[in-house]
């Protein structure tokens, strides 16, 4: 008993005493592999990837003459900005949902980003 009683009593301790961000951060990334997404800290600019994560932030920005809508999805190891083009808003695209992305990355400033990523908006759990 003492093989595995060490073992939950280590997470037991680890969940009691952690930051909430953190680990919500370990769940996030606990999903992305049950779900056979890639984490977006293994991702590399031109890699067709599916990501997994929850939204923080979704922000319309006008840039000269075409609306873009970003998103910054996060997946518990690292940030990806999901960009549409050419759009206002889109029903369900709201910070703390948590949605499954694919598409190309590319790295723009630095940062990982999606454009016009096709998405799937996962239940809540």
């Amino acid at each position: 008993m003492t093989g595995t009683g060490g073992g939950y009593w280590r997470r037991l301790v680890r969940r009691l005493s952690a930051d909430v961000s953190e680990l919500d951060a370990d769940d996030l990334s606990r999903k992305v592999e049950a779900v056979g997404a890639v984490r977006a800290c293994d991702c590399k600019s031109g890699q067709e990837v599916t990501v997994l994560g929850r939204l923080r932030s979704v922000e319309l920005c006008p840039r000269d003459a075409v609306a873009t809508l970003e998103a910054e999805l996060f997946d518990g190891t690292e940030g990806v900005t999901l960009v549409w083009l050419g759009r206002r808003r889109i029903a369900g695209i709201e910070p703390g949902r948590t949605i499954k992305a694919r598409g190309r990355i590319a790295v723009r400033d630095g940062r990982k980003v999606l454009y016009n990523p096709y998405y799937e908006l996962q239940n809540a759990s």
